[in-house]
């Protein structure tokens, strides 16, 4: 059975504030956490114990060499991490409300990640993949862009499923028109979508996911998976199926990263389960992976940063028992 989680997309240096509660501007000191959502969804399935391949490129410089020593020792395999020396690894500051959430100025005009091309992607890079798994933040108009719709075109052929978070960053795009347009474009190839209750209006022009069923079961999808933040998470199936679980009420410390651990707590149970059609997942089944996805993400809140904050099994399986 192939079950290794690929990512593509942009890992990067998140520099979060030593205290919270205070404007970006007015920051005085903070601490480097790696980051960038694909690479800390496959963080999170590595830490839960299902082996992950990670795809990008990083400026070959120190900061590069940091992201590349963390993910290492988080278990991913970046073999197929490539180093550019004319590029540079991205940046983003980060301050924290008072409440945990977040506002990002991102430093990454001449990013190494978007210089990542279809001649970079292994002919063999899927071979014992059950699954691939990207965002949006790398669909402009690049290389990696490029690189991402070969690599889903890999997948599909290869019947390896699809996984989409948009995990929208409005301040990386001058025309937010080409946002929505390049999102609802890769939805079509997702087996999988997972989409904030901060996102739908944007992405579907409706307030109410039920609403918006019809258009993202158009094409590929087979689950649709709703968060609600503290509110907890639905999914939809195409078949008809809908699920819900409840939020985990627990001190916020940090948002960084939740939901890209939910979504990586979510792929991983279908990895472990070696779960080869999704449309035969029962409704129970699907209830206990949206709950571990909600206790795996609310885990993530309670620590500092992304991918340093996510817990391995024997962590969440002792943390869970408090509920």
């Amino acid at each position: 059975m192939k079950n290794k989680l690929c990512g593509i997309g942009e890992a990067l240096i998140d520099f979060i504030p030593e205290v919270k509660g205070q404007r970006l501007k007015d920051v005085p000191s903070f601490k480097r956490v790696a980051g960038g959502a694909p690479a800390n969804v496959v963080g999170a399935v590595t830490k839960l114990g299902i082996p992950s391949k990670f795809l990008t490129k990083l400026g070959d410089d120190p900061f590069g060499d940091y992201i590349v020593e963390v993910l290492d020792n988080a278990g991913i395999d970046t073999s197929n991490i490539e180093r550019d020396k004319e590029g540079e690894t991205a940046l983003a500051f980060v301050s924290l409300a008072s409440d945990g959430n977040r506002d990002f100025k991102f430093y990454r005009k001449n990013s190494a990640d978007l210089r990542y091309s279809v001649e970079d992607i292994p002919t063999d890079i899927l071979d014992d993949c059950g699954m691939i798994h990207f965002c949006s933040v790398d669909l402009v108009e690049s290389p990696m862009k490029e690189a991402h719709k070969k690599l889903i075109n890999m997948a599909i052929e290869q019947g390896v499923k699809v996984s989409f978070d948009p995990n929208l960053r409005f301040s990386l795009w001058d025309d937010l028109d080409k946002l929505k347009e390049t999102v609802n474009e890769f939805l079509a190839y997702a087996d999988i979508i997972k989409i904030s209750d901060e996102e739908l209006e944007f992405i579907t022009g409706y307030t109410d996911i039920k609403d918006a069923l019809d258009g993202l079961f158009t094409n590929r999808a087979k689950y649709v998976i709703y968060t609600k933040g503290a509110d907890g998470a639905e999914i939809y199936t195409k078949k008809g199926s809908v699920i819900g679980a409840p939020g985990y009420k627990i001190d916020v410390r940090d948002t960084t990263g939740a939901g890209d651990s939910f979504i990586g707590a979510f792929l991983y149970c279908l990895l472990n389960d070696e779960v080869e059609n999704l449309e035969n997942v029962d409704d129970d089944t699907l209830r206990r992976y949206l709950d571990f996805a909600n206790a795996y993400a609310a885990n993530t809140t309670t620590k500092e940063g992304a991918l340093a904050a996510m817990a391995d099994k024997a962590e969440m399986e002792e943390w869970i028992k408090k509920f």
